[in-house]
């Protein structure tokens, strides 16, 4: 049995999440994690909120709410979004916990004692109108690059160049829309990023098995330009980590915060400390999942994230680790992913187009949804979602394949044997051969999973599912029953004992039908390392209840609807 760790990028508080969000990091996660466990692994499966800078800021302002109170409302409908994908987190936490501000303070300090922090005098904008700086995101104007007129001052969301907020054209403030801007000396702590470069280098360079979407964003930010330059860690903002030096103050830091990306992705090791509190374990239990020296050397970390995160997780959050040269956990894998585009356009929380988490789930359960982001993930190139796409998918694969073979299996028993599974005679050549080809796609799906290959994955999933309806009209059992009525029970008994194998199988992409599918046979979930025996599991005389449609088809009309529903800004 393994030790698996595995964090998904934890998604900025201000609103609910669009489903590109989804499938850039929670919910391939999941699957892992879901898979992991199956197969008996010990898995910690650890997400949380990321509640610090301007985005949260902002969102209260708009709502009217004090900030703390607003992170604490839109934490609570994250996690019930989440509970409604079934995405099984050990632990869903947030970045504005007491563990994350110890946690953060003690890195920084750490980095501090190493060398790793410069104080550094910078040129900062500051809001007239507003009487403040104001931190990159605060700051909006057009972009030099691609034209467009909402780009941030730290990165365009159209073009997502990298910028600085001097980068802009006609600047103006986020909170008040002010143009009375000028720039002012400020201090800030800096992370000495490029004293590490090598170190960095090296250690990308040892990560043979990484994507190649990855490592070659990670090598960019190494080597592009003037290389991996030093980044400012803190801000001038009222909510976030106080700059303290461990429990010490920082002289000349009073009223200042660490920036969001330094204290979220320690965020990851913080959720594992709110998860040992809230379960009433002792500090040891987590620390073995992040400590080498503790427990954690024999761990596999696996953090999953869409491609825009891969430099602050290849780069920072290792640098912030190897700087405080203490035995914390580094990364494992990374599975980066690239875009999930919506109908010909972007899906955007800020534009507030596409289908968000909330909507989806208005309009279909969690496995409908499931099914076709993992199975057309956007692993290799960006993906766009269509509702062709989508009605297509959900009719064919888990309606057509799935359902109708569940259906017709489970109702033809019913008829002619009744809710039981039949005796009926031994398996013959063809189940064999059907056993023999399950046998090879078992292994090549096993494979794809733990290569987290999802799509390949996927594909053989349903290759899997298209054998069984192969086997059910090549066999006919309503026309064996005519003549041999003993061939037919046993052609049944086996397709009873192939919903169950896909029930397994499937549980870790559409848990809630694989769950109702296990409920009805009456039967466990263990894995089928035995696959003949696997096919044996439910024996003659065992009883079981025909499950409800597992899939319903979605009509014409009800796409055209959703398409015209969805076709403009979210309202």
């Amino acid at each position: 049995m393994a030790r698996i760790l595995i964090t998904s990028a934890i998604p900025y508080i201000n609103g609910i999440k669009h489903l590109g969000n989804l499938v850039g990091s929670q919910l391939p996660a999941d699957l892992y994690a879901r898979y992991m466990r199956a197969r008996g692994h010990e898995v910690m499966f650890l997400c949380a909120t990321d509640e610090h800078g301007t985005p949260a800021e902002l969102a209260a302002a708009k709502t009217g709410e004090p900030v703390a109170d607003y992170c604490a409302r839109m934490h609570g409908v994250q996690a019930d979004l989440a509970r409604g994908f079934r995405l099984s987190f050990d632990h869903f936490g947030r970045s504005s916990s007491p563990q994350n501000h110890r946690l953060t303070q003690y890195f920084a300090g750490r980095l501090a004692e190493n060398g790793y922090i410069e104080e550094v005098a910078e040129k900062q904008v500051y809001s007239n109108a507003d009487k403040r700086f104001l931190p990159d995101r605060y700051i909006e104007g057009t972009c030099p690059n691609c034209g467009y007129d909402k780009a941030r001052g730290d990165q365009c969301e159209n073009c997502t160049k990298q910028l600085d907020p001097t980068d802009l054209i006609e600047p103006r403030s986020a909170i008040s829309g002010s143009t009375d801007l000028e720039v002012r000396e400020t201090k800030h702590l800096y992370l000495r990023q490029s004293l590490m470069k090598e170190e960095l280098a090296a250690w990308i360079d040892s990560k043979t098995d990484w994507p190649i979407l990855t490592t070659s964003i990670a090598r960019k930010w190494l080597n592009d330009g003037d290389g991996l330059q030093d980044r400012g860690i803190t801000r001038d903002l009222d909510w976030g980590i106080p700059v303290k030096r461990g429990e010490d103050d920082w002289p000349g830091m009073e009223g200042k915060v660490f920036y969001v990306w330094f204290d979220a992705p320690i965020e990851y090791i913080a959720a594992a400390a709110e998860w040992a509190e809230a379960q009433g374990r002792p500090e040891a239990d987590w620390r073995r999942w992040w400590r080498t020296d503790e427990g954690a050397a024999d761990v596999r970390y696996v953090q999953f994230m869409g491609k825009d995160n891969v430099p602050f997780h290849t780069l920072s959050f290792p640098a912030t680790i190897m700087g405080s040269r203490d035995p914390w956990k580094l990364v494992d894998y990374i599975k980066s992913f690239n875009y999930l585009n919506y109908d010909g356009g972007q899906f955007s929380t800020s534009q507030g187009r596409g289908v968000f988490m909330d909507q989806a789930l208005a309009i279909l359960p969690s496995d409908y949804w499931r099914w076709w982001l993992l199975s057309h993930a956007p692993e290799s190139s960006d993906s766009e979602f269509t509702w062709e796409n989508f009605q297509a998918s959900v009719n064919k694969d888990l309606a057509d394949v799935l359902g109708n073979f569940v259906s017709r299996v489970t109702k033809f028993c019913r008829a002619k044997f009744g809710e039981v599974v039949p005796e009926g005679g031994s398996p013959g050549d063809r189940e064999t051969e059907l056993t023999d080809d399950l046998y090879i796609r078992l292994r090549a799906y096993q494979a794809h999973m733990e290569a987290i290959e999802i799509r390949k994955a996927a594909g053989e999933l349903r290759a899997i599912w298209v054998a069984g309806n192969e086997y059910l009209q090549a066999a006919a059992p309503w026309t064996a029953i005519k003549t041999d009525p003993e061939t037919a029970a046993m052609q049944i008994r086996f397709s009873l004992n192939l919903i169950r194998l896909y029930a397994v199988l499937s549980a870790p992409f559409i848990p809630d039908a694989s769950a109702a599918l296990l409920k009805a046979l009456d039967s466990g979930d263990d894995w089928p390392d035995d696959l003949p025996a696997a096919l044996n599991r439910l024996a003659p005389g065992h009883a079981f209840a025909t499950p409800d449609i597992l899939f319903r088809k979605i009509a014409d009309e009800e796409r055209e609807g959703w398409q015209a529903q969805f076709a403009g800004a979210r309202r």
